[in-house]
């Protein structure tokens, strides 16, 4: 049984799914999406990180990322030809992710949980996780 494309879509707190593309040090959850309803173009979800935690290298391969801090201080992790960028972020705060960026998102310098919004261009949830930046 599909899920109606005619029709709106509520999905509650807690209400997303943790299966989903992975990588360590970070716990997905794909809230809008094909399997929760029926989207096709776009992904949607949380991400949480424990105090301390380090996300292992990825990218999400030709998918924009739009990311919104909801709570926590986590940090962005890239390489912009001459070494390592470091975004520090708080609440409210956004970051974008161009495709095929290598990144990683740190929470090791806080006490309390980060978690994050996430929307991507692609309804996919393409994760392609890397040995190192």
């Amino acid at each position: 049984m599909g899920v109606s494309k005619a029709a709106l879509h509520h999905v509650p707190a807690g209400g997303g799914t943790g299966s989903t593309a992975q990588t360590s040090g970070m716990q997905r959850t794909a809230t809008i999406c094909e399997t929760t309803v029926g989207a096709q173009g776009i992904w949607m979800g949380e991400v949480r990180m424990a105090p301390g935690a380090v996300s292992g290298a990825h990218h999400h391969g030709v998918t924009e990322s739009a990311i919104y801090v909801l709570s926590g201080f986590p940090e962005f992790v890239y390489r912009d030809g001459s070494g390592e960028v470091r975004i520090r972020t708080k609440p409210g705060d956004y970051v974008f992710v161009p495709p095929f960026v290598p990144h990683i998102e740190s929470n090791e310098h806080s006490d309390v949980e980060a978690v994050a919004i996430i929307a991507r261009s692609s309804q996919e949830a393409i994760v392609e996780n890397l040995d190192s930046l």
